[in-house]
């Protein structure tokens, strides 16, 4: 029990942050993040690197030791021969010792039903996720967790918290997807101009391909592709640390900072001061006040051709 006039502190939202490796892991988790996601290309959309189960098994163990967890990414658009190795690969990440999983395909949650596996379910339909009686529908099939589409505004996002029987996750920091194709539109392209290094992978990182608009040449939308297909991106980072207090006056359970197509110090930076406002503001809410080095911190790594920007929190949508 409290001792009369005694507050109880505020519960922290869970930090998360993706990355590419171990090393990543390791190191995003020092930085003061509570939980990684990662993943096998296989099974996983949009993902930084290609971690094995072994390395997962070790990387588990190690963020275990540390406080933190560890999530991993099976939300690929599943074909049959793919749906055939998830029971496998299901039962591999049991053994492994992660958290949990997230998802998009039913056949993911079949799958960790039919083989009786213990893992948490986090539901992450990408643009999809607009409403709490579905997100609800899925909870009450063996989801706990949901990662909102990141179209929806601050005012949708309270009232999806305030509805949803689910802890409900938004994105507070990175690059988003805006349109995904199961096919490798660039090298088809490439090998159509018969480009000798059409096969070479990663290509689209390092080669640093965009599309842009004929009326606004200076938006650029990178171009990821890989293994899963070709992935047009945005051309700004959603970036809520000016306004996060708003975000955590919600209540909102999971804070996801997408490290995509950044570098490791920057995604290092972006982590340690997400993690200064959260241990501010739940310290003491009534008296938070923003510093401006957490922003400064990350505007000196921050790409100067790409915008740093609210996102569609303060808006309906952007053209």
């Amino acid at each position: 029990m409290h001792a009369i006039g005694s507050e109880v502190p505020m519960k922290k939202p869970e930090l998360l942050v993706s990355a590419g490796s171990l090393e990543e892991m390791r190191r995003l988790i020092e930085a003061g993040a509570d939980a990684v996601t990662m993943g096998e290309h296989t099974f996983g959309l949009r993902l930084a690197g290609d971690v094995s189960l072994s390395e997962l098994k070790e990387g588990a163990a190690w963020a275990h030791e540390h406080g933190a967890k560890v999530y991993v990414s099976v939300n690929q658009i599943m074909t049959n021969d793919q749906v055939a190795l998830l029971p496998d690969y299901i039962r591999g990440l049991e053994d492994a010792g992660v958290d949990g999983v997230l998802f998009g395909d039913p056949a993911v949650l079949m799958a960790v039903k039919e083989t009786g596996v213990k893992l948490n379910l986090h539901w992450n339909a990408e643009m999809t996720s607009t409403n709490y009686i579905t997100a609800n529908y899925w909870g009450e099939r063996g989801a706990s967790r949901v990662f909102l589409a990141r179209e929806l505004n601050l005012e949708e996002v309270i009232d999806f918290k305030q509805n949803c029987d689910l802890a409900v996750q938004v994105q507070i920091h990175g690059i988003t997807n805006i349109y995904h194709s199961r096919r490798e539109l660039v090298r088809s392209y490439l090998e159509h101009q018969e480009k000798d290094d059409a096969g070479t992978q990663d290509r689209t990182i390092n080669r640093g391909l965009y599309l842009i608009e004929q009326e606004r040449q200076d938006e650029r939308y990178p171009i990821f592709e890989d293994t899963t297909g070709t992935h047009i991106m945005s051309s700004d980072d959603i970036c809520m640390l000016e306004s996060l207090d708003e975000v955590l006056a919600g209540k909102v359970d999971v804070l996801y900072i997408e490290g995509l197509m950044k570098s490791l110090a920057y995604n290092v930076t972006v982590v340690k001061s997400y993690r200064a406002a959260i241990d501010a503001y739940t310290a003491d809410p009534d008296n938070y006040q923003f510093n401006e080095e957490w922003l400064d911190a990350i505007r000196e790594l921050q790409d100067p051709d790409r915008e740093l920007s609210f996102g569609f929190f303060f808006k309906e949508q952007v053209y």
